[in-house]
């Protein structure tokens, strides 16, 4: 009993600086922001109002707007970047080990890249007359898009953005996923007969559960906190079509100075994020063993 308590302590004292910075830099703000969310809190003002911000907040029609937006944002992007990731790992990871790593390379770089440098570039490839997605539209006979001022597809266009630096990380866990999985077990399968499709359905699928799990809920993460496209590329607009609970808290907070109301926003996208998080959980939590 002595032995395992001695063991315990050490294990709490080597990771004892982590805890401590994780505590001042997420648990203390995160704190502090509800505290804050209970207050009509500015420069010079700091006056206690209950639950006033989140009251004021659900009957906001811009919020409410952006709450949408912010939904439609993770919906989209979620499943196509972890289903195109998949798919992409599927494919490379019975190429040569050249092919493989150049792959690796091409998806990873826009994850070292800024995403300020991605999203300028992007807002040139978005250009109604000069840009490259109008040009390749036109080579199908396809009428210009105005893709950063027509509210009906900037959304679209901003997903489509998200989605380029998400695919990076997914694909390259999914390939050391893919590649941990026995060969045995599919050619145990080719033995009885098994359609490449029932190969990835019975065995690939359910043996990639852990890695998906993690991807899915970071990827979801990262969606929801989803802010420099929308802040260079359309600044919410048009007409708040592209405004997500992110852009809207900083606007809030930096441009409007009502800290107060920003934080109620934060925590309620916090709550959001847990509330999809731990359906995930719940979802692709997997007790397979291999």
């Amino acid at each position: 009993m002595a032995s395992r308590a001695y063991r315990e302590f050490w294990g709490f004292f080597f990771i004892l600086p982590f805890l401590l910075v994780f505590a001042a830099f997420e648990i203390y703000p995160f704190l502090d922001a509800i505290y804050l969310s209970l207050f009509d809190y500015g420069i010079g003002r700091k006056e206690w109002i209950g639950f006033g911000n989140y009251s004021h907040l659900l009957g906001d029609d811009v919020f409410l707007k952006s709450i949408r937006n912010t939904f439609l944002l993770v919906l989209g992007v979620v499943p196509l970047s972890v289903g195109f990731s998949l798919a992409a790992a599927s494919i490379v990871i019975h190429k040569s080990a050249a092919v493989a790593s150049f792959f690796r390379a091409s998806f990873y770089l826009p994850i070292v890249t800024s995403q300020v440098i991605l999203s300028i570039a992007w807002l040139w490839i978005y250009n109604p007359m000069t840009g490259v997605a109008n040009y390749g539209l036109s080579l199908f006979g396809i009428e210009p898009v105005m893709w950063l001022s027509d509210s009906s597809v900037t959304l679209v266009a901003v997903i489509i953005v998200v989605i380029t630096w998400c695919v990076g990380q997914p694909f390259i866990l999914y390939l050391a996923g893919l590649g941990g999985i026995p060969s045995s077990y599919y050619e145990a399968a080719s033995i009885d007969g098994a359609s490449p499709w029932r190969k990835f359905w019975s065995i690939t699928l359910p043996l990639l559960k852990p890695t998906t799990l993690y991807v899915v809920v970071t990827t979801t993460i990262g969606a929801f906190q989803t802010f420099v496209v929308i802040q260079l590329l359309t600044g919410g607009g048009p007409n708040y079509s592209t405004t997500t609970i992110m852009y809207m808290l900083y606007e809030t907070a930096f441009k409007y100075g009502n800290l107060g109301l920003a934080s109620a926003m934060g925590v309620l996208l916090a709550v959001l994020i847990s509330i999809f998080s731990l359906i995930q959980f719940k979802f692709f939590r997997s007790d397979v063993e291999y």
